[in-house]
């Protein structure tokens, strides 16, 4: 029980720093950058350009971004009940930033410009010609990356079930005695 308690701090502590990063930046973002100009970080391959998307990634949904805030809800509040259930630290990282970076887009949807429920995702972080996200973003891919190694961890730890005896017959064949 103290195991769970630990690591869903993990996932609170992971999520806040997250959803702080999140909204400081895109406030950065709002109070320094302009849509028609961008700032070249490495060449061309990354950039600072501000953009707002009332869709999901690559702007798929623009039309409904009330039903995205919907959608997004739910997930948000699915990915909380899984993160209460962590079973170790790599785990709880990983869900700590993805709840983080659900959050943090979702407040955006909820708060943002042009009104409650249908705001639009304040973007950023300019990749190449391809598309504009934010931190929210690159934390769900490091969140996914976390969980993705949390789970080659535990799959290396589990027994072979070829190794184990068979829990029907719990006696080895040369000591079963027949009459």
């Amino acid at each position: 029980m103290r195991d769970r308690v630990r690591r869903l701090a993990v996932v609170l502590i992971v999520a806040a720093i997250v959803i702080l990063i999140d909204q400081g930046t895109k406030t950065l973002a709002l109070n320094t950058l302009r849509q028609d100009a961008r700032i070249p970080l490495i060449g061309d391959w990354l950039g600072l350009q501000l953009a707002f998307n009332p869709g999901a990634i690559f702007s798929l949904g623009e039309g409904s971004t009330w039903v995205i805030t919907v959608i997004g809800v739910a997930v948000t509040a699915v990915l909380i009940g899984a993160a209460t259930r962590a079973r170790d630290v790599w785990s709880a990282v990983g869900f700590g930033f993805i709840v983080g970076g659900a959050i943090g887009n979702l407040i955006d949807r909820l708060f943002s410009p042009p009104a409650f429920g249908i705001g639009h995702v304040t973007d950023f972080l300019a990749y190449g010609n391809l598309f504009i996200g934010n931190l929210a973003d690159v934390a769900l891919g490091i969140g996914a990356v976390f969980l993705i190694v949390a789970g080659l961890r535990t799959s290396r730890r589990r027994p072979d079930p070829a190794s184990r005896p068979d829990p029907v017959d719990p006696v080895p064949a040369e000591e079963t005695v027949h009459p």
